[in-house]
């Protein structure tokens, strides 16, 4: 599959919520001179624009202070990440071969955009939500998304949890 149709395919199993951080997270990269999208941008994307994410932080500080450190990314903080490609952390499997690239996604995005998938399809879901993916955004330790919630004082455990209640009710 071609680099076009394979994203094409992609996006088809997003819903417009989440199209929408996707096409804010691929923004964010081009801004910041990033080659790739990764777990930050997707992170900064989610909590900006889907309201079911921003509804699982505890409070409006901890939302305030996770956004502090995605905005201070731009003009300090992260700039160690700029121009260098995120890989995924030890404690999830990485996805390796050609057929399993995204092109234009550091590896650990397309790891947690993978693993937002597979938490869909348990529920019948063939579309994935916001709920989804930072799930698996906070699922992996070794990730930038991952990195900026621990700098916010975000406990990635209760938040997990948060995540799963919020999944129930929907």
């Amino acid at each position: 599959m071609l680099p076009a149709e394979r994203r094409a395919a992609l996006e088809e199993g997003l819903t417009a919520e989440l199209l929408t951080v996707v096409t804010g997270a691929r923004r964010r990269a081009l801004r910041d001179g990033d080659r790739q999208i990764d777990t930050a941008h997707l992170l900064h994307s989610l909590v900006e624009t889907d309201p079911e994410v921003a509804a699982v932080f505890e409070d409006g500080h901890q939302l305030a202070r996770v956004l502090g450190y995605l905005v201070q990314r731009s003009i300090g903080y992260g700039l160690r990440w700029q121009r260098s490609v995120e890989d995924t952390g030890s404690a999830l499997p990485v996805v390796r071969g050609a057929e399993n690239a995204v092109s234009g996604w550091s590896p650990a995005a397309a790891v947690a955009l993978s693993g937002a998938f597979e938490r869909a399809a348990p529920r019948g879901d063939r579309r994935v939500r916001g709920l989804d993916l930072l799930a698996e955004l906070a699922a992996d330790p070794e990730n930038r998304a991952a990195e900026v919630l621990r700098r916010a004082g975000v406990d990635r455990l209760v938040l997990a949890a948060r995540i799963e209640e919020s999944s129930q009710q929907v």
